[in-house]
């Protein structure tokens, strides 16, 4: 996703008063209006001009705008520039509510724009409805991270949300709330955890729409998961890579088991541990993707025994570089 810094678009200090905002629209959209312009990217210049007016000068899209900006600046890498190779933190999205429900695709959107069209643009028609009007509450969709641990063996956990709803004279603002929600074992990134009656109130005695957890589950220090397929690096000696060995190995249950390393193991041989990932039907497994580990040659008689081993065992392994 790129960062699309809306101040910048329009040419204005995040200070700007609404009235500097609205004299840089109207400068911009006469130079770069399609009609009259001659630039020749015209209609990409005037769709993000227009985009930015759209959120910068209605307040309550351009404080979520605000909000949502710093916490996706502090996942700038050291150095970086808005708009240049941007990558927003992970969870960026996380703890709010969007008018979307899990057919529409993930949470993560393609732009700012998609996300305030998302979170405002229910709200923003709900107000036009009339009041007898009668249909089912819209569903929500929201992401929630949780751990390793909890995907594994289930959890109860709290979250809390911030969503957009219509105050008494059918302006958007923003309300939180926190839910108790059951997390089964077995979830997986990308899975929804459903929960009924959640999302918007019902119309004329309709009931509420429901609310769809998007499932991430966060970054671990032993194991990154594919599916329902958990992967960890195992560090072996070149001793035990080329003569074979029996090692121990954590598993994300808690216990650790003995594996065998094959003789002549090289790095990048993937060993499974059937039925080790994450529970299911069927289970998911553990890989270990073997990584020689050398001994610094920081002694004597470390250097020796490398010495005696470039003797012992002489091994070229740029040969099929042709050099």
């Amino acid at each position: 996703m790129d960062f699309k810094d809306y101040y910048q678009a329009l040419g204005v200090e995040r200070s700007a008063s609404e009235d500097d905002i609205r004299k840089a629209y109207r400068k911009l959209a006469r130079k770069y209006h399609p009609d009259v312009s001659k630039e020749p990217d015209a209609d990409q210049r005037m769709r993000e001009i227009n985009e930015a007016n759209d959120v910068l000068r209605d307040k309550e899209k351009r404080a979520a705008y605000d909000a949502l900006a710093e916490q996706v600046a502090q996942g700038r890498h050291a150095g970086g520039r808005p708009g240049e190779g941007f990558q927003p933190p992970p969870g960026w999205d996380e703890g709010f509510e969007f008018h979307r429900g899990p057919g529409q695709g993930p949470a993560d959107h393609a732009d700012f724009s998609e996300f305030f069209s998302s979170m405002f643009g229910a709200a923003e028609r709900r107000g036009a409805e009339r009041r007898h009007y009668r249909a089912r509450g819209e569903d929500h969709h929201a992401a929630i991270e949780i751990a390793l641990e909890d995907a594994l063996h289930g959890a109860e956990r709290e979250i809390a949300l911030r969503s957009q709803v219509l105050d008494d004279q059918g302006r958007p603002e923003w309300k939180a709330r926190t839910l108790s929600v059951k997390i089964p074992p077995g979830v997986h990134p990308g899975q929804f955890i459903r929960l009924a009656g959640q999302g918007m109130p019902g119309h004329g005695g309709e009931p509420a729409g429901d609310l769809y957890l998007e499932v991430r589950i966060a970054p671990h220090k032993l194991y990154r998961i594919e599916d329902r397929d958990l992967y960890m690096t195992l560090p072996v000696t070149p001793s035990e890579a080329a003569l074979g060995a029996q090692v121990q190995v954590p598993t994300p249950a808690g216990s650790v088991v003995e594996v065998k390393v094959p003789p002549n193991a090289r790095s990048g041989l993937k060993l499974r541990l059937k039925e080790r990932g994450l529970p299911g039907k069927p289970p998911g497994n553990l890989y270990l993707l073997l990584e020689i580990a050398l001994p610094p040659a920081d002694t004597d008689a470390a250097r020796k025994a490398y010495e005696q081993l470039a003797q012992a065992a002489p091994f070229d392994p740029r040969r099929h570089l042709g050099v």
